[in-house]
């Protein structure tokens, strides 16, 4: 599907290295924001990190709550990082939060992710194009999304992080007002990440996940890891001190953009 209509901001009157896009999403037939760091990435073909945001959320708070842009400079400078794009879209909207899903009952946020958004950075950032490698992460409900949508179009992606992570729909219920029925999708097990894991076991890319000891979602994170083992998945996971908090976030995203690093090297020998 095309995109409709896109708006670019101005680099004249963005902030430094920041791209701001208001996309009219041919999933969602309406319009949604995006922010993009490191626009003025160096070489071709930059490899794309799209970082989901969790419940309440927007397309801004993986900045302007959690720091990621300063994160990932630190780290870049540092340990010598590579280049990344990173991608922070709106999850749609809807309620408290989408869930990144393609609800029978409203639209396809799984598309938007994964086609108009990726499609539309495509379009807008020089340095990105159809050949840039992608990477997905998320945090709570964002890393739910990222678990799935990592999972379920695992061809697209070369990584798979998430944090804190809801790990299945009901647990959104710790957090939103309403009730699972609103996130019902065709059918049941379009909203199962072990699902789309196991149909897609051949192709699924390098997954982590990481959970802070005194989270709300500690239990469903373990029990999760426990399926993937008795599944016989290959992954990483990491229990930290820490809560469901920006604080934890801040601090932890560096695992991640390590985890896709070390991807990145090894697909560029």
């Amino acid at each position: 599907m095309a995109i409709k209509r896109l708006e670019v901001s101005n680099p004249k009157y963005t902030p430094e290295n920041t791209q701001l896009l208001t996309i009219h999403s041919s999933y969602l037939n309406r319009r949604h924001d995006v922010s993009i760091y490191n626009v003025n990435a160096q070489g071709n073909d930059v490899p794309i990190i799209v970082l989901l945001h969790g419940v309440y959320g927007n397309h801004w708070v993986w900045m302007h709550l959690g720091g990621v842009h300063q994160v990932y400079e630190s780290i870049k400078a540092s340990q010598g990082l590579s280049e990344f794009i990173l991608v922070m879209p709106s999850d749609g909207g809807i309620f408290d939060g989408s869930g990144y899903l393609p609800t029978s009952a409203h639209d396809n946020y799984d598309g938007w992710i994964v086609d108009d958004v990726i499609n539309a950075v495509i379009e807008t950032v020089p340095n990105a194009s159809n050949k840039s490698h992608l990477y997905i992460t998320g945090l709570s409900m964002g890393g739910y999304g990222a678990l799935r949508l990592g999972a379920k179009y695992a061809s697209r992606f070369k990584g798979i992080s998430g944090h804190s992570s809801i790990t299945k729909v009901e647990d959104l219920t710790s957090f939103v007002n309403e009730p699972v029925s609103m996130y019902e999708c065709e059918n049941d097990e379009e909203s199962s990440i072990l699902h789309w894991m196991e149909l897609n076991r051949e192709q699924l890319p390098p997954v982590r996940f990481d959970c802070g000891k005194n989270d709300i979602l500690i239990e469903s994170n373990r029990e999760f890891e426990m399926s993937l083992r008795e599944n016989a998945f290959s992954y990483q996971y990491s229990e930290f001190e820490g809560e469901h908090s920006w604080e934890y976030w801040h601090e932890h995203i560096q695992q991640t953009f390590e985890f896709f690093d070390e991807i990145e090297v090894r697909l560029k020998k």
